[in-house]
């Protein structure tokens, strides 16, 4: 990132609702927040209408198609202010120019600011026109005006600010964009090619990659996450519509059994979808990382990136982590001079955007991180940009250090100063940064039939706090290794991508490897008063990091490879990064299991060309090995941040 010192433009511009803030050069890990959150918002249901006019107006694109466009104008306008825009598949609605939204902008704080703010249906969703695809391709064009020929997000977003540069009375030809998930998506589209006025932009965990990011983990398909969404988002549309397809009714709130009774994968169309759900189609049809997924892909062209960006992720966001940690890679190394920095707080999805950020199931921070972001780093990345506030430059990287909970600031990332590792699996089930003194092997049997749950909870789809779960119901089962250090004599800090080495065999033709980081707080852990009936920190394994590859992918996501039964093959799991400090008195365990269900489809362990077509009797019973020492050693690749 090369600083960019903005122009100094009076504080004075400011709304007085909402003074200059900028994160301090270390923010304090307890910061002394503003009102509380929802006391805001309730303050705001009131007022913007009070604050704000609205009209719903029609913005042409290029090739003809009109875009249906919520437009928020501040009543009383002393000074020209910045355009807001935000872009999503979810609809812009209330709809009618008498509804409004309760509030305006990326949270709560900007509704007071006076600045017009945008909300767009894009491309074929809820009442805009045209036709919708999933994660649209971007196109290898600039987007110039005069060009119809061809159309994506990136040309959309451009005609989009032409429009509104030209029609939005007061605007001080500056625009700003955000978006959380899908419409995080939009964002990061959008700034590729942007037009000239787009000057901040900050992508909230943004689909990088639509194959890593959401439904095929490293080629494991995350069932009930594809399954329920695509249920209703996936229907089509076939006109503009205020309402969207209802929800799937599954008939129980046990995701475990509903999933399990439903069989192989093409019983999905069979007895549910019934061949209705396209994207669903094209999930069957394309398991590997083929053309189609290829072109999902908007990484490589996060290129000619000119706004400031500031990408925003959660450390258990089971969704978009993928997304935030590589769309900020991307555009650090296609756009070394552009403003580029990164945000990762303890947050499961969007959670930075709502509630106060306290607390994920039993995981405690000692802060309100969720108000801390939006007061001290998202407000004023936005004020510095679209007003040229003057306010101290952001670091590179802020970034929540779990075990510790505390903010940290670094000026790349991952640190330059990390030394690397390896966690090598021992016998005895021993976890230990030296190598095994001799050769051997643990072996466990997988049982599609019964499959190592990845929650106690019932739910039928994927909780927001698993990332975060006790892990000790996982460690009894005979068919969950455990590998666990000593007890630590000093804090260890993680920080960076992990990466799990394997060597196995199996005696299937097929497999999944779930490998999970886990610290294992002391026996003498005080449990806070709020937790859950049932729970304890006492000895708790709480899940700080876990990712699983589908082993036929081990050296090709474009080209599967059954295994040869009983030959050691290596097995290579890249875990996502970390910034965790394995408290002295704690122990550090890694579980290693090759089931993880419902959140991952079952495996049938026998190689099948496309396992959305298994057929029941595909389905065996397999015996996995994890070889340790010797010339064949396991282990986990980390990196270690000196204190």
């Amino acid at each position: 990132m090369r600083v960019r010192v903005p122009s100094l433009v009076a504080l004075l511009l400011l709304a007085p609702a909402a003074p200059a803030q900028a994160p301090a050069p270390a923010p304090a890990p307890s910061p002394a927040p503003s009102p509380a959150p929802s006391a805001a918002r309730g303050a705001q249901r009131s007022t913007t209408r009070e604050l704000y006019t609205k009209r719903e107006v029609r913005v042409p694109m290029r090739d003809g198609v009109a875009l249906f466009t919520s437009i928020y104008e501040p009543r009383e306008r002393t000074r020209n202010t910045p355009i807001l825009l935000a872009r999503t598949p979810y609809s812009v609605g209330p709809y009618g120019p008498n509804e409004y939204k309760d509030t305006l902008g990326p949270s709560e704080l900007f509704t007071p600011l006076g600045w017009t703010v945008v909300y767009q249906d894009v491309r074929g969703c809820y009442m805009s026109e045209g036709q919708f695809v999933d994660v649209r391709p971007h196109q290898p064009h600039l987007p110039d005006v005069a060009t119809t020929a061809q159309v994506d997000e990136s040309t959309d977003t451009y005609d989009t600010i032409e429009w509104l540069l030209a029609n939005v009375a007061g605007n001080n030809g500056k625009v700003g964009m955000w978006g959380i998930s899908y419409p995080g998506f939009y964002a990061a589209a959008g700034m590729v090619d942007a037009h000239p006025a787009l000057a901040a932009v900050s992508p909230q965990a943004p689909i990088g990659d639509w194959y890593f990011d959401d439904f095929f983990h490293h080629g494991a398909l995350f069932l009930p996450h594809a399954f329920n969404f695509l249920s209703g988002f996936g229907r089509a549309r076939p006109e503009p519509t205020t309402r969207r397809s209802g929800r799937f009714e599954h008939g129980t709130r046990d995701g475990y059994s509903f999933f399990l009774e439903l069989g192989p994968l093409s019983n999905v169309n069979a007895r549910h979808f019934k061949g209705e759900i396209a994207f669903w189609n094209e999930l069957s049809a394309h398991p590997v990382y083929d053309e189609f997924w290829q072109a999902r892909n908007l990484l490589p062209d996060l290129k000619r990136v000119a706004p400031a960006v500031m990408t925003v992720g959660g450390w258990y966001d089971a969704e978009d982590l993928y997304g935030a940690l590589n769309v900020y890679r991307a555009v650090e190394r296609q756009n070394p001079e552009v403003y580029n920095v990164l945000v990762m707080g303890p947050w499961a999805h969007g959670g930075w955007a709502r509630g106060d950020g306290e607390k994920l199931g039993s995981a405690r921070f000692d802060a309100q991180t969720s108000v801390y972001y939006r007061e001290k780093l998202e407000l004023p990345f936005f004020q510095r940009h679209l007003l040229g506030v003057e306010a101290p430059v952001q670091p590179e990287a802020v970034m929540f250090e779990g075990g510790t909970n505390r903010w940290r600031n670094f000026a790349h990332w991952p640190p330059r100063e990390v030394v690397e590792r390896v966690l090598w699996f021992q016998a005895g089930e021993r976890l230990s940064f030296e190598a095994a003194p001799a050769a051997g092997a643990h072996e466990y049997v997988s049982d599609p039939a019964e499959p190592v749950p990845y929650t106690q909870a019932v739910a039928i789809g994927m909780t927001r706090e698993y990332m975060t779960d006790d892990q000790r119901f996982a460690a009894r089962r005979p068919d969950v290794l455990a590998f666990q250090s000593e007890v630590l004599t000093e804090d260890l800090t993680l920080a960076g991508p992990l990466e799990a080495e394997l060597w196995v065999t199996t005696t299937g033709t097929d497999g999944d490897w779930i490998v999970k980081l886990i610290d294992v707080l002391p026996k003498d852990a005080v449990s806070p008063s709020d937790l859950a009936p049932g729970e304890s920190w006492s000895e708790c394994q709480r899940m700080v990091r876990s990712e699983v590859l589908r082993g036929r992918y081990r050296n090709s996501y474009s080209k599967p490879e059954a295994f040869v039964p009983g030959q050691p093959t290596q097995v290579r799991v890249p875990l996502q990064d970390v910034l965790y400090t394995f408290e002295k008195g704690h122990r550090v365990m890694i579980q290693v299991q090759s089931s993880w269900f419902p959140l991952v489809d079952r495996n049938p362990q026998t190689f099948v060309p496309n396992i959305f077509q298994a057929k029941e009797s595909d389905f065996v019973k397999a015996t996995q090995r994890v070889l340790h020492g010797g010339a064949q050693a396991s282990g986990v690749r980390v990196r270690v941040l000196p204190r």
